[in-house]
């Protein structure tokens, strides 16, 4: 006799279940069972790994699906459980899961209709606990349960022998109730069925199940209370099995379902949509014919060259039944380009194709640039053409969405991914449940790497402090254990960044579907099983540098009516070279890293092709040869060594360096005579590095280089050559597309720098580190910030006449929809004062906290208030605009109102320190100054460079004035404390090292919001610059003792060397005060460049040498 569990959930049961689909099956595998079923609960996510699993471990699947039935006329949902009998069946179940996921959370259940409408070809499970007739046994209402039965499958249903009676449970007390559904079984001639719930694997696994029910519900792990089955629901031995039930045919019932199961899916097929065609017309020869059109337009007069290359790449297209795939392509791209959505000139291997370079797919010519079609498409190797194509983030959904009304809402899907505990969320999440402190929790979530990939195990198998600290208490070591047995289980449903699958076939024949963002509905599959059933995906990606380009076209437009053509910029534009050779290149899209700024520096690019190389070297691995491409370019006498003359037309270009996977194929077609396929075949495999591919490919190109006549050894060089590359190649064609990226921000950046700052501010609002890097870079540039005005903001940065203008949307408490209403009543009519503003806002947008954010910002400057007027005014503006609205809500609009508007509180003012502290506090920087620059008549005195200064030349000793932002403490090798410490003044921003010997006496100043005068010299290092901590003091001291040192020199006392030995008295007394030296003779005053302890013995020793009246402490 064949036994089944019928009753099993998966990880996919989110937070239900812990069984992983591998471990599920190769467990029923070893416990002997033929078959098993899968019941998720509304979803399909596991269906196909289920059913791969089942073929891997030889086991019969079962597909099924567990589903929530509210039934009119009964106060509770009810569940019942479906199996597939066939493909049909399948899709029912898709369907029926399809049509819960498209409904609310707190509604997702069928009605009866729905149901019994997708039940062919399906075997139903009535279930006993949670299922329509618990709770008539419960009470002993025998006969209601039979008369609700009859009520759903009747004599004349359409197949009874398909309904099964659920006998489920151990316990004495649910004998009676077996007794009575298998006398009702009997009567009706309907099957029982012995049912086990799995939701975990082992008895010891119950303890994680509780763990996620715990994180599901937010209650402690303590309070969480399993239901009877819940307890043993763990995969039974066939013995303990058969315990479940005396009833024979309820086991019986058992071979009957896994005989009547059979369920195909197929791995063979591509699903490739079918682009709509008028009638006569054939895919083929519509984009032959929109190939053509475009490649006059590329081309003034088309080569022989283009049309050559033009026929190959569409022979190869059709031949691998790609042909729709461009037509689909190219037909989203129209769609966007004509709804004046920007689009990405590119990337990755597509930019190879000609033939998406005529259709408009890519901005990048493929014979200009040298690029090779079979790094994309290569005709001896079947694999799916992969375009990937950028717009800007804010309206890739439109794309999408004109993609839905094209196929069909059925045919057109975002797609799922998953969200899973990683090491430091499963940590987090236990800890919550357990009930341990805070603390405890981040520290051990803390001391987790924080890098991809990172598992708990290899944290804390590579982490002695870890290890030891989960060690610790029984509740710690608990922690680990439950921790590492959720780790990597799906937590939450999410949204691929950019897949969108179209399909020839209504999706939910092959998958199922759920609600999704903007009316897109999402699959219940995630990418890897799409792949494998066949699918094809097409990738929206949403670039925020596209909506910097679109935003600075749009601003320039605007302001001075002139359309930048982004497409046809000049590529030799010297200025643009200058900037990029000064690293001067924050915002700019792949060039903005510290390390890419210094490689600019050094390489001084002159010319596209520098941009394309750089982006492709500069990257793990092939940086190391960054030097020997400097050296090539900028050392005209430098003469780069080949290992064969061959080589020279193909690397010349890179200086002897293989930077291209495209080199790689045109070595292995120059020297070995490989086709271009071929050759390409070649690279592959060889980035592989399989031992034994690696051997076959090795003796392969040596054999037929050397029927070229080249040598043995001279082949094996080359093959070493390229083997040593292959990994690091980058493809050129991904190059060059993303290099025209880089070079149109930094075209716009020089040419239109304050609509380029204004898009660039715009695109980082939250993100408050970047937001005061590029405000620093701004005001470098000479470009105005503006502060917010309620009678000229717009919702984000914008341009005006005299700078930039910052956003209603940069302002703490307000968001989109604020900033669009703040604007849009702004525009139909400005207010008068504070209470005329508060009247006619919506009050259920703009609130106290608004209102005051307006204010500390200098947005409502326009009432020509003090700050500190309207900051005290706010309640009495509410008050008063509350009995208007009153007033008017009780006439019911019959009366124009008259009511005097209160007296504003008059307030002292805001001093300039107190404005710059609001508006930081809005805003997240200082706008109108900075509170470094209350202490310019210190630094009369004390002399001081700006951070800028130091940043901009040459390391020395030197003195700057900061404004500390924030500390991060260490512990050296040795176990001294030292520190980092990020600080500002008003021009720009440094990182600061104070090691041990100065952080022991003065760690208490490094503290948030704390102003330092600090002594030491700029260390340039792995292309980053960091301010050496020698000396510091308390800015506010010195401001409160601004006292100097006045030394004279008399005339008579001018000797040789005099001021040296004044310098060697005072040097080893460091202290606060400045010393003014005034030389009699020469008439000269010298101000020293270190301070003194007025206090010290060096004054009395001075007055000694010079006499009393010679050396004065004063202001």
């Amino acid at each position: 006799m064949k036994f089944v569990h019928t009753n099993v959930y998966s990880e996919f049961s989110l937070l239900s279940s812990t069984n992983r689909i591998e471990e599920l099956v190769e467990q029923a595998s070893i416990l002997g069972y033929e078959a098993l079923a899968l019941t998720d609960h509304h979803v399909m996510y596991g269906a196909v790994s289920f059913y791969k699993a089942c073929l891997k471990f030889q086991i019969k699947p079962l597909i099924g699906l567990e589903v929530t039935i509210f039934d009119e006329g009964r106060r509770e949902p009810f569940l019942l459980r479906l199996l597939a009998k066939s493909n049909d069946g399948y899709r029912s179940l898709n369907k029926l899961s399809t049509i819960l996921g498209l409904k609310e959370s707190k509604r997702a259940y069928l009605s009866k209709e729905e149901f019994l409408r997708y039940t062919e070809a399906c075997l139903i499970i009535i279930p006993y606990y949670e299922g329509p007739l618990e709770a008539y046994l419960k009470r002993k209402e025998q006969m209601n349960a039979e008369q609700w039965l009859l009520s759903w499958f009747p004599d004349d249903f359409i197949d009874k022998k398909d309904v099964y009676l659920e006998l489920s449970g151990e316990r004495e007390q649910d004998e009676w109730s077996h007794r009575q559904l298998v006398s009702i079984a009997e009567q009706r001639g309907w099957n029982c069925l012995a049912g086990h719930p799995i939701r975990y694997l082992q008895k010891e696994d119950v303890s994680s199940y509780v763990v996620l029910k715990a994180i599901q519900s937010g209650h402690l792990m303590e309070r969480i209370e399993l239901k009877s089955y819940e307890e043993q629901a763990f995969f039974l031995p066939k013995e303990r099995f058969k315990q479940i039930s005396s009833n024979m045919s309820a086991y019986q019932s058992m071979e009957e379902m896994i005989n009547k199961s059979e369920v195909v899916l197929s791995f063979e097929e591509t699903l490739m949509p079918k682009f709509p065609l008028q009638d006569g017309q054939t895919a083929e020869k519509t984009l032959r014919e929109l190939c053509l059109q475009g490649l006059k337009k590329r081309y003034e007069n088309p080569s022989e060259e283009a049309y050559s290359r033009l026929d190959y790449e569409l022979n190869v297209i059709n031949s691998m039944g790609f042909t729709d795939y461009f037509l689909v392509v190219w037909d989203f791209i129209r769609y966007a380009k004509e709804s004046g959505i920007l689009v990405g000139p590119g990337r990755g291997s597509a930019a190879s194709s000609l033939v998406a370079f005529a259709l408009a797919i890519t901005e990048i010519d493929p014979l200009k640039y040298n690029l090779l079609f079979e790094r994309f498409l290569n005709p001896e190797r079947q694999s799916l053409p992969d375009i990937d194509v950028d717009f800007p983030d804010h309206r890739r959904e439109e794309v999408i969405q004109y993609v839905q009304k094209r196929y069909g809402k059925n045919y057109v899907a975002q797609i799922l991914t998953f969200g899973t505990f990683a090491a430091k969320a499963a940590i987090r999440d236990v800890g919550k449940v357990l009930g341990l402190h805070a603390f405890e929790i981040e520290k051990a979530a803390k001391l987790i790497p924080s890098r991809p990939g990172i598992t708990l195990e290899k944290a804390i198998s590579s982490n002695e402090e870890l290890s030891d600290f989960l060690n610790e208490s029984k509740e710690l070591e608990q922690l680990k254990c439950l921790a590492l047995k959720i780790e990597g289980l799906p937590r939450h449903s999410s949204t691929h960044a950019a897949g969108v699958i179209i399909s020839e076939k209504p999706l939910t024949d092959i998958i199922a579907l759920q609600s999704g963002q903007d009316g897109i509905y999402l699959t219940q599959a995630t990418m890897g099983v799409l792949e494998e059933v066949g699918f094809v995906k097409f990738d929206f990606l949403g670039l925020r540098n596209l909506t910097m380009l679109e935003r600075v076209q749009d601003a320039v437009y605007a302001h001075i009516g002139k359309k930048i053509d982004l497409l046809h910029l000049p590529l030799d534009d010297v200025k643009v070279y200058e900037e990029l050779s000064k690293g001067e290149t924050t915002g700019v899209f792949q060039l903005e890293s510290d390390g890419m700024r210094g490689v600019l520096k050094q390489l001084k690019p002159s010319q596209f092709e520098d941009i394309v190389a750089v982006n492709a070297l500069y990257r793990p691995g092939p940086m190391d040869f960054i030097p020997t491409y400097i050296q090539g370019k900028n050392e005209p006498n430098h003469k780069v060594s080949y290992l064969h003359p061959d080589l020279e037309p193909i690397l010349s270009s890179t200086y002897g360096v293989i930077v291209y996977q495209e080199q790689i194929i045109q070595i292995a077609v120059k020297l070995a005579h490989y086709s271009l396929a071929e050759a390409d075949i070649l690279r592959r495999a060889i980035s592989k590095k399989n031992k034994k591919t690696l051997q076959a490919e090795k003796a392969g190109f040596i054999n037929r280089s050397m029927e070229v006549g080249y040598t043995k050894e001279m082949a094996e060089r080359i093959f070493d050559l390229i083997e040593r590359f292959a990994n690091y190649g980058f493809p050129r064609s991904h190059a060059v597309a993303y290099s025209f990226i880089s070079y149109q921000l930094a075209y716009v950046k020089v040419h239109y720098p304050a609509a380029f700052y204004a898009a660039l501010f715009s695109g980082v609002l939250h993100q408050k580190e970047k937001m005061l890097d590029y405000i620093q870079e701004a005001k470098r540039a000479k470009v105005p910030l503006l502060p917010p005005s309620l009678e000229k903001s717009e919702i984000r940065f914008s341009l005006e006449e005299d700078g930039i203008r910052i956003g209603f949307l940069s302002l703490d408490h307000i968001g989109y929809q604020v900033a669009a209403f703040l604007v849009e009543s702004r525009n139909q009519e400005l207010p008068d004062n504070l209470f005329d503003f508060c009247v006619k806002m919506d009050s259920k947008l703009i609130n106290k906290k608004v209102v005051e954010s307006l204010i500390k910002s200098g947005a409502l400057d326009y009432f020509k208030k003090d700050r500190a007027v309207l900051l005290a005014s706010v309640d009495e503006a509410f008050e008063y605009a509350q009995k208007v609205h009153d007033f008017k809500a009780e006439m019911d609009g019959l009366f124009t109102l008259s009511l005097e508007p209160p007296y504003y509180l008059e307030q002292e003012h805001l001093s300039e320190l107190e404005k710059l502290e609001y508006e930081h506090e809005v805003l997240g920087f200082y706008l109108s100054g900075h509170p470094i620059l209350q202490y310019e008549r210190v630094f009369e005195t004390y002399k001081r460079e700006t951070i800028d200064d130091v940043l901009n030349h040459s390391p020395h000793i030197t003195r700057i004035a900061a404004l500390v932002l924030e500390s991060k403490q260490i512990k050296t090798k040795k176990g001294d404390q030292m520190a980092f410490v990020e600080m500002s003044d008003e021009t720009n921003r440094i990182d600061a090292v104070v090691f041990p010997a100065v952080w022991k006496n003065n760690s208490a100043l490094f503290k948030q919001g704390q102003l330092l005068f600090l002594e030491g010299k700029v260390d340039q290092s792995r292309n980053k610059s960091q301010f050496i901590v020698n000396k510091v003091m308390d800015l506010t001291r010195l401001l409160q003792k601004q006292q100097r040192l006045f030394i004279r020199i008399p005339k008579e006392q001018n000797e040789k060397g005099i001021l040296e030995k004044i310098t060697e008295i005072l040097r080893p007394f460091y202290g606060e005060t400045p010393v003014i030296v005034f030389d009699e003779a020469k008439e000269q005053k010298i101000q020293l460049n270190f301070f003194i302890n007025k206090e010290s013995q060096a004054i009395a020793i001075l007055k000694d040498l010079l006499g009393d009246e010679n050396v004065v402490i004063g202001e």
